[in-house]
């Protein structure tokens, strides 16, 4: 599959052009989802409350889920997908039309990657770090998926004192940059998350993923790498995960701007999450359904036309209803946002002295079962 051109999502539109965007483009509600939730995760403080399943038993589950609307899967390499058991997958799809959208390297769980997997300052861990992520680039073009996820799970400290915190991010971008010069043509989605497992994560928030996508580009020397670069695509994407962006404090749709802003936002991960707090990976919309809303709207605004990848621990119901909702929340929100006012909404914007309060009062009454009850609204033009 060639390389899926994000560079639209950079165009700059003033007032005239965006109301004209947002009255013709719609977003595309293609959904994939991780195929690691489909088992039950490991807790630290109780037992697992559903059976463990193997690959096939999850693919079967979601074999289920394509008359709702799952259309691709993500898989971790080398536990959940490898060499050996591709044509399982490549079966799968070709039975259900549930394709693979990426193949993730697994830098976060062995106990070799103890001291960080890309950042490790230990030679022989950091080596494998790198191979491991070759390994999973080569699978994704193998595969013809449409970019490998990166999350830096393991790369990051505890203890701030002494830390060299520019060494540990050079080696972390040299490592990305040679895997993506061994396999080139693939694109890079990181994923940014502030803390968890460690006390603090390297490349954290959104716009620090940012920062690594242009340090990254800036040492790829592969011709087609640099060929790709010259024509204005970014090869060091994002993939931002709601749940991630609220544990460090960010603002979704404010954050998600800023790799859309460059043309890079390549995936979007989709849960719920209270501001700060452990990673929960709460069905979308439980909490602060307001925020997926104003992401939703951001992402319209911009033109993108990726996927939305459903990242839960459902630990509590199936995942199939997990699925269901969390879809089905997002169909929703995108139904809410589609029949709002644009052009009052874009007015309020450009002239706040004039609209004092509209924007509320406006979304006040989108969000009412009978907005009849409630007394009428002036618009603002």
């Amino acid at each position: 599959m060639p390389m899926l051109d994000l560079r639209s999502q950079a165009v700059r539109r003033n007032p005239a052009e965006m109301l004209k965007h947002l009255q013709s483009f719609e977003l595309d509600l293609k959904f994939s989802a991780g195929i690691w939730f489909f088992s039950p995760a490991h807790s630290r403080f109780h037992a697992k409350y559903q059976p463990d399943r193997s690959i096939e038993e999850r693919l079967d589950i979601a074999a289920t889920l394509a008359d709702h609307g799952l259309g691709a899967l993500e898989a971790h390499y080398p536990n959940e997908i490898n060499e050996d058991n591709a044509d399982l997958w490549e079966s799968f799809s070709r039975d259900t039309g549930i394709r693979l959208l990426t193949v993730i390297p697994l830098l976060f769980w062995d106990e070799q990657f103890e001291w960080g997997s890309l950042s490790n300052p230990l030679k022989e861990p950091r080596r494998n770090a790198i191979e491991r992520t070759k390994g999973a680039l080569r699978m994704n073009r193998q595969l013809d998926t449409d970019f490998a996820v990166v999350w830096p799970g393991i790369d990051g400290y505890e203890n701030p004192f002494g830390v060299n915190f520019a060494a540990m991010r050079d080696r972390f971008a040299e490592g990305l940059a040679e895997a993506m010069d061994a396999e080139p043509g693939v694109r890079i989605a990181f994923e940014p998350k502030p803390y968890e497992p460690r006390g603090r994560i390297l490349f954290g928030t959104t716009p620090e993923g940012v920062l690594l996508g242009q340090q990254v580009e800036s040492m790829l020397k592969a011709s087609e790498n640099r060929r790709l670069l010259g024509e204005g695509h970014k090869l060091v994407c994002m993939n931002p995960e709601v749940g991630h962006v609220l544990m460090g404090f960010e603002d979704l749709a404010y954050a998600f701007s800023w790799p859309l802003s460059e043309g890079r936002l390549a995936h979007s991960h989709w849960n719920s999450q209270p501001l700060g707090n452990y990673d929960q990976d709460l069905n979308v919309s439980v909490l602060s359904p307001e925020q997926t809303e104003a992401l939703l709207y951001t992402m319209k605004m911009h033109g993108y036309t990726g996927y939305f990848g459903i990242d839960i621990n459902p630990e509590r119901m199936p995942v199939e209803i997990g699925l269901r909702n969390s879809m089905d929340a997002i169909r929703a929100a995108n139904d809410r946002i589609n029949n709002v006012d644009h052009e009052a909404i874009l007015y309020s914007h450009e002239h706040p002295d004039k609209a004092r309060g509209w924007l509320e009062a406006h979304l006040i009454r989108a969000r009412a079962g009978d907005a009849q009850q409630l007394r009428p609204l002036k618009r603002p033009l």
